[in-house]
Parts: structure tokens; sequence; C-alpha cells
């Protein structure tokens, strides 16, 4: 993975605890090497939202707080930058759930991006519709019109109007048909490779988020149990069977079949 300036993003040991009361994620630690994308995975309350909402700062807003450790982005502490310093600085949270502006058009949606950049910078739309062209053809019309997978488009050409270095990406395949995702994930690829965007991708789809990253790490109840390059992941006899739902056999499985005890008996061994 390497380590230090290879590093666009370093989560070091951090814990966080909601409501000064419940503890969900424990001692938990990841990189993202420059240029890379890197896999977040895990079942349901593991903690991989509250993850990313560590890194980019918004959990105060849900009366969360990381009560242990450090976030590094591009080597500088981030423990008291505002979100949208954030931002400005590379670092742009794609939330769950899309979060477009539904009362403004598309275009309006992107030119609300455009306030994150600094230094006089131009916002480049025609990048934005080069990647999405179903955009271009719905610019003038309310965002809130839009299909899902439109709008799953809309939050990542928002966050590539900001001209991130590192793009937090929360769930894009959540409530789409598998043609959608299949396409929001070639152009993820497309983006990392044309732009040179560092990823931190939180996704339950297993088997495309290991297609697509370079390195990946699994969670249970709030800590990593196994990382690995993408690869690596993939042939995993446990997460072939517990995330891509193929048993030893190459027969499939269903996650509801396995018995929790035995699974977690084999991540914590």
């Amino acid at each position: 993975m390497g380590t230090g300036g290879d590093m666009v993003l370093e989560v070091n040991n951090i814990e966080v605890v909601y409501n000064k009361a419940v503890q969900v994620l424990r001692g938990l630690s990841l990189a993202v090497p420059r240029g890379k994308i890197v896999a977040l995975l895990g079942s349901n309350g593991a903690g991989k939202s509250t993850m990313l909402k560590a890194i980019s700062n918004l959990l105060p807003l849900e009366d969360g707080a990381v009560t242990r450790g450090e976030v590094r982005f591009q080597g500088s502490a981030t423990t008291h930058a505002h979100p949208f310093e954030l931002v400005r600085s590379g670092l742009f949270h794609v939330m769950e759930g899309r979060r477009v502006f539904e009362d403004l058009s598309v275009e309006e949606n992107l030119v609300a991006a455009s306030y994150a950049l600094q230094d006089g910078k131009k916002p480049d739309f025609d990048l934005v519709y080069e990647y999405f062209p179903r955009l271009h053809e719905r610019r003038n019309g309310l965002a809130g019109y839009l299909s899902g997978g439109e709008q799953q488009m809309l939050a990542i050409g928002r966050a590539l109007i900001a001209q991130p270095k590192l793009m937090l990406l929360d769930e894009p395949s959540l409530g789409l048909s598998p043609v959608l995702v299949e396409t929001i994930f070639d152009i993820i690829a497309r983006i990392n490779a044309e732009r040179g965007v560092s990823m931190l991708l939180v996704e339950q789809n297993a088997s495309i988020a290991l297609a697509v990253a370079d390195y990946g790490y699994i969670m249970e109840t709030g800590k990593v149990v196994i990382d690995g390059s993408a690869e690596k992941l993939a042939s995993d006899p446990d997460v072939r069977e517990f995330y891509l739902g193929v048993g030893a056999e190459g027969t499939t499985r269903g996650f509801r079949e396995l018995k929790h005890y035995k699974r977690r008996k084999r991540w914590l061994s």
C-alpha cells in the first residue's frame, strides 16, 4: 500500500461515539493511496457511512464525534477543519441517497458545486457532460424529476465540478437497476483512470466494488476484520461466501443462510 507521501488519506486508529454513549467505530485504521480506488465493504450497521462522515467532519451534525485517533488528508490532520474547508482543499463526499437540490435545475446544481472552487478556478461543466451526456440533455430540467440513476450521475457530477483530489462515494449503486449500476461504475473507473482522482468507495455490492478497486477493507461491528488487494479479497473463500454469495464448491448461497457465530469466528480467528 505504501506510506507517507504515497497516501492521500490516512485514518489512524479512530473511535467514534454518538450521543456521548454509543460507540460505532472501534480503533479503525485504513489508507487510500494517491490515484487509487479503495473499497470499504461490510454489512448494514458495520459503520461504513460513519467512517466517511468521520473523514469529512460531518459527524457533529448528527451528535457524533471522533473520540480517539486521527484522520490525515494530504498529510495534514483534519481534526479542526470545517467540512467546507475540506471540500475546498480537495475532499468531496458524495453522500448516500444522492442529496441533490430537487428544486434547482441540473445545471443550477452544478453551479452550486462551483462555490467549492478557489483561486479563480473555473467550473468545467463540459467535463461533467462528457462523462454524463444524459445530464446535458436534462440540464434545464429540475433535479427532482430525474430518475435515481440520473440523480446519482448528478451527485458525482457535482463532485467533479469541485475538482477533487479524493472522492468519498457512499453506496453509489443503492436503488439502481443492474444496467445502471454497471454504467455508474464504468464512469467511476474512467474518472479514476483519466483524472487521477483517488476514491474511497463504500458499497454493499462487493462484486462490482472489487471489480473497480485496487485495494479493499471489510468491516464488521465498527472495525476492520480483513483487508488486502482487490484480487486477493475477491478470491478469499470467506469473502466469496459471505459477500459475493459463492460457497466453497462454487454454489450460490444467501447471506441469511449463514450462521452469524460461524462468520464471526472466521473473521476474528
